[in-house]
């Protein structure tokens, strides 16, 4: 074995390969001893070090284990270690020093851990939370906000032409049908000289959008970006948001929605999940049931009655309101969901798709054209 692939299998392996693969000299020494203090977390759950003498834990805190980590390794590694030291083993004393939540790295991963953290941290503490889990929605805002509002901007209409020249608008049909005289050859390709955009007709019939989230734990980002599209699509013309966030109880948060920051704050993410309490509870939100979509963020995995699911999804379908069924709202647009549950909903009328928020975005818009 090549020295660099021992030295690499070494730190992976820990302080346990120590006697087989030697010691680490220098940074990589430190290293090994960051890496220690976190993941001998994951040995000690298993069972494995006990009190033997050789395997007694580093003297380094939580705060110098920080700072020491941020100095030893490249920006993502540290993101990557910072998000397992909070969200995987609890280092939450990470969080009670103003210094460390000064200098720590806004990122979608942790906003979780610093909403929960709120409620139960001290008074000169709340603030700084809240400040560093604002950043966070700042950046997805920042992010999703242009492509909501260019999904909602208008419906394309093809009998009418436009001098505004974007992407979203462009009408490659007709670009080709202009310049089909205009064909090389030789480089085997049409040169355009004339490009057509479609022009777009406003929506000017008010639309409803429930948006019924459910909190579990395993819908902790569903719930982050859902509660982000609520502000984004609240201030949009045309469109009123209701908002309902459920586990086996059902919170009505509509009257937060301009502030994501406090619709996550009424947050609790755990605990088990009845939709059939919530999907009830949102048919009593509809008042123009044609003019209406309800968005249901869910697994499927559902605790309470499946059959009580399945009477409000037919029931909502009878009444012509647009049922859409989201396993995940996510930026990998990837989920682990009750199939059959989800599968005799569609049977039903409501449209399932996992998917990313502007993808979700672009399906909403569709919806409601």
């Amino acid at each position: 074995m090549s020295s660099e692939a021992s030295r690499r299998w070494r730190l992976m392996l820990g302080r346990y390969a120590q006697d087989k693969l030697g010691g680490l000299p220098g940074q990589d020494g430190a290293r090994d001893e960051a890496l220690d203090f976190l993941y001998r977390r994951e040995y000690a759950a298993r069972g494995i070090g006990g009190k033997e003498g050789s395997l007694d834990p580093t003297q380094l805190t939580a705060l110098s284990w920080l700072n020491q980590s941020r100095a030893l390794f490249p920006g993502d590694v540290f993101e990557t270690l910072q998000g397992d030291a909070l969200n995987r083993y609890g280092l939450t004393e990470l969080l009670k020093d103003p210094d460390v939540l000064a200098r720590i790295e806004p990122r979608q991963d942790l906003l979780p851990v610093l909403l929960g953290m709120h409620s139960r941290a001290p008074d000169q503490l709340k603030a700084q939370l809240r400040a560093v889990a604002q950043r966070v929605i700042d950046q997805i805002m920042e992010r999703l906000r242009p492509k909501v509002t260019r999904a909602f901007s208008g419906q394309r209409n093809r009998f009418a032409r436009s001098n505004v020249a974007s992407a979203a608008n462009f009408d490659w049909r007709a670009t080709l049908r202009d310049n089909l005289s205009r064909y090389d050859p030789d480089r085997q390709r049409i040169l355009a000289e004339r490009l057509r955009f479609n022009a777009r007709v406003k929506r000017r019939l008010p639309w409803t959008v429930v948006l019924c989230v459910d909190q579990s734990g395993s819908m902790s980002d569903s719930v982050i970006h859902a509660a982000v599209l609520a502000a984004i699509l609240s201030g949009l013309p045309g469109i009123t948001v209701k908002m309902v966030l459920f586990d086996t109880s059902v919170v009505d948060v509509t009257d937060r929605l301009t502030d994501p920051i406090d619709t996550l704050l009424s947050v609790q993410l755990g605990g088990g999940t009845d939709i059939s309490r919530a999907m009830r509870y949102c048919e009593t939100l509809i008042d123009n049931p044609t003019r209406t979509v309800l968005a249901l963020v869910t697994d499927f995995f559902e605790g309470g009655s499946p059959a009580g699911v399945l009477a409000s999804v037919a029931r909502l379908a009878e009444a012509q309101v647009v049922q859409l069924g989201l396993p995940a709202l996510d930026d990998t647009g990837r989920a682990w969901f009750d199939h059959d549950l989800a599968g005799k909903a569609a049977d039903l009328g409501m449209q399932i798709g996992a998917m990313t928020p502007e993808h979700f975005a672009e399906w909403l818009a569709e919806a409601m054209a």
